[in-house]
């Protein structure tokens, strides 16, 4: 373990940044962590070790945690609580009040306007860098799996002390980011995977992750089964509205179970938008792939190789389909552009174009 620790915790990159990361801190100082959308268990983790480093650097007279909206995933509610952490907002809390801005697990052209003329000091992240911004302390490493990982480097390149909590923090943080190694990793993902797990609370967080559904969503999982849609291995589930996309997810991941299904789509109204949820294999499709190139001229598209996800607003929805938002109109608009995605290989192919 201590050869695991050594390798983590002495990369020339991690070391230099942790010192430029101490020297901004001052006696009594304040910070604001940003996380960009609903926070996930791997931005939390994040969040909680980079103020447990900055604070045992030099203890905190006020540090917040906010994000961009709430929390909706239940096991990720459950998470937080369980860490003992609070998230505010993001229009209610003032920044300016703030000395040192941080984002984690995002960038600052991830949040639009939203910051107005608040500029982060630091930024630490895993996903591609795709425009330019600045920061004093600017760390992006898209390949990295989990940003929780880079987190762990930190720590141990701070060589602050690490409670049993934040060990915790860190492994769900891993483990859910890359779907449990599901998802393109690093050595350096697997080297804090294990040091973080034969240090942490395992016990809670099976008790997590075994209570995903909320009770609530079962009338879901009851209409799926008798409206789904069948083709070949494939699965279409139009919901009509739903309380959150999530909803639609935890629909979309229990049919991805059935035998000889690969490949499955569900789709619901969540206030005023669609959500479509894209779940396979990772094998024969690329979710991503498919999202961008059938729905992304609508909304937002993208996503992984096994999971992906578009947002349509409901009034663009409302035009494309003449008004009608029946789930029969739906199923049709969404096999239609199914259809038209793949027409050019599969009659090259000698095939039907069938969804």
């Amino acid at each position: 373990m201590k050869r695991v620790e050594s390798l983590l915790g002495r990369k020339e990159e991690t070391v230099l940044n942790v010192f430029k990361l101490k020297s901004m801190i001052r006696d009594h100082d304040t910070l604001a962590i940003l996380m960009n959308g609903s926070p996930d268990p791997d931005a939390v983790a994040s969040a909680m070790a980079l103020r447990e480093i900055l604070n045992q650097t030099k203890p905190l007279a006020r540090c917040v945690f906010v994000a961009t909206e709430p929390v909706i995933r239940h096991q990720n509610a459950e998470f937080i609580k369980e860490m003992k952490v609070e998230i505010e907002m993001l229009d209610k809390v003032d920044l300016k009040k703030f000395r040192l801005i941080a984002l984690v697990d995002g960038q600052p052209t991830f949040f639009g306007d939203r910051l107005g003329e608040v500029k982060p000091q630091i930024v630490i992240d895993h996903h591609p860098c795709k425009t330019v911004w600045h920061a004093s302390l600017a760390d992006v490493r898209p390949g990295y799996g989990a940003l929780s990982t880079i987190m762990t480097e930190y720590l141990l390149a701070a060589r602050v002390r690490i409670p049993k909590r934040l060990y915790t923090a860190l492994l769900y943080g891993i483990k859910s980011d890359t779907v449990n190694f599901e998802r393109d990793v690093s050595l350096e993902d697997i080297g804090a995977y294990h040091l973080t797990f034969s240090r942490a609370n395992r016990e809670l967080i099976r008790r997590i992750e075994l209570n995903q559904i909320p009770e609530k969503f079962l009338r879901h999982f009851d209409y799926a089964c008798q409206h789904k849609r069948r083709y070949r291995d494939r699965m279409i589930i139009v919901l009509g509205t739903v309380e959150s996309p999530d909803a639609c997810v935890q629909v979309a991941d229990f049919f991805l179970r059935v035998i000889n299904i690969f490949y499955v789509i569900t789709a619901g109204i969540v206030k005023d938008r669609m959500v479509i949820i894209f779940r396979g294999d990772g094998y024969r499709r690329d979710c991503g792939a498919i999202a961008r190139k059938s729905f992304g001229t609508f909304g937002a598209a993208g996503g992984h190789r096994s999971a992906a996800r578009v947002e349509i607003p409901l009034e663009t929805l409302k035009t494309l389909l003449d008004d009608d938002l029946s789930p029969e109109a739906v199923d049709r608009f969404l096999v239609q552009r199914l259809r038209r995605k793949r027409e050019p290989v599969e009659k090259a192919n000698g095939k039907n174009g069938k969804v």
